[in-house]
């Protein structure tokens, strides 16, 4: 793993999303599941429940992929920074609407964007040999 960066990159952002989405449980409680406003974690990236279990999908995905294979890890690296992409974009548009429903804030937009640019960098960059499907091993 330690020669990837696709299985290392994975590997750690998985651990650390998973970590976000347990911890953010800790601020949500009488938070709506859906709420357009959410706890405070860490004083500044607003969740609610359903960011959170988001948060757990994708550490867990991530994780796996890393530990799995080099092609599972560039296949899900590149999937997840494609969806934090879009989301750091859209984001900026949902705040204060009622589409709001994973309660995103500024500070959620710029970590999803700078999490994208990780993931896709290294997926979209890194061992380019490999193909781009997890049924390769």
């Amino acid at each position: 793993m330690g020669s990837s960066p696709n299985r290392l990159v994975a590997t750690i952002f998985g651990a650390v999303y998973l970590l976000v989405g347990l911890l953010g449980f800790t601020v949500t409680s009488g938070v709506g599941f859906i709420a357009t406003d959410g706890g405070l974690l860490l004083g500044i990236f607003e969740v609610n429940p359903l960011h959170n279990i988001a948060h757990l999908l994708i550490g867990a995905a991530l994780l796996i992929a890393g530990l799995k294979s080099v092609p599972a890890a560039k296949s899900v690296n590149t999937a997840v920074g494609a969806v934090y992409l879009l989301l750091g974009i859209v984001g900026f548009f949902l705040v204060g609407t009622a589409l709001n429903i994973l309660a995103l804030n500024t500070f959620d937009h710029f970590l999803h964007l700078a999490s994208a640019i990780v993931l896709l960098g290294v997926g979209l960059g890194a061992e380019r040999n490999v193909r781009n499907n997890a049924r390769t091993v």
